[in-house]
């Protein structure tokens, strides 16, 4: 009988003490294989998305770029700095404007969030970053649930009260939002 195989590991987190700062994930080697965020100390790790979840992201953060007024900016996988203990990396944001410089981006400069749910990331995206999203005052929250057949996509806009409330759905695949900006999102199955 052969022994099993040793699994080849390319990265491990390094031995720490106490709670995780911005800091000690911005100097953790690099890692193409996974996202590593930060929620008070502490480390959420999950898995790259499938092709189906970064399609998703792509058209998405596209649509949106195509139509962003000319002093905001689209992008995709930016970390955002929500205080000096939480740190995320959204699927895409639109920047309240352009030309970001260094390695994150502070949550004040953010005006739209977005998020593809996938099954490792959907309790954290629709209760916790929605949370922290709130509380850092982003005034829009786009999410996008691939899950049933034909992706369904939820725009959410910030309250008076720091809440999220609904103010657009997606139908048969189709957003379409007047608010930040006017703009119909196809989303791909």
């Amino acid at each position: 009988m052969a022994a099993p195989a040793e699994a080849k590991i390319d990265f491990l987190l390094p031995n720490h003490e106490g709670p995780w700062t911005i800091e000690d994930v911005l100097a953790l080697p690099e890692d193409n294989s996974q996202r590593i965020e930060l929620v008070d100390g502490m480390l959420y790790v999950s898995p790259l998305g499938t092709a189906a979840h970064q399609r998703l992201v792509f058209e998405a953060s596209y649509t949106l770029r195509g139509a962003c007024p000319q002093d905001y900016e689209a992008t995709i996988e930016l970390n955002v700095e929500f205080d000096d203990r939480r740190l995320f990396i959204p699927d895409f944001t639109v920047l309240k404007r352009k030309g970001a410089k260094g390695l994150t981006v502070p949550a004040e400069d953010v005006l739209l969030i977005g998020e593809v749910i996938s099954k490792s990331t959907k309790l954290k995206d629709l209760v916790v970053k929605r949370q922290v999203y709130a509380e850092a005052r982003v005034p829009y929250y786009l999410i996008i649930d691939p899950a049933k057949g034909v992706p369904e996509a939820v725009l959410l806009e910030l309250d008076e009260e720091g809440e999220y409330a609904e103010i657009a759905r997606s139908e048969n695949g189709v957003l379409t939002i007047e608010r930040p900006f006017p703009v119909t999102l196809e989303l791909p199955s």
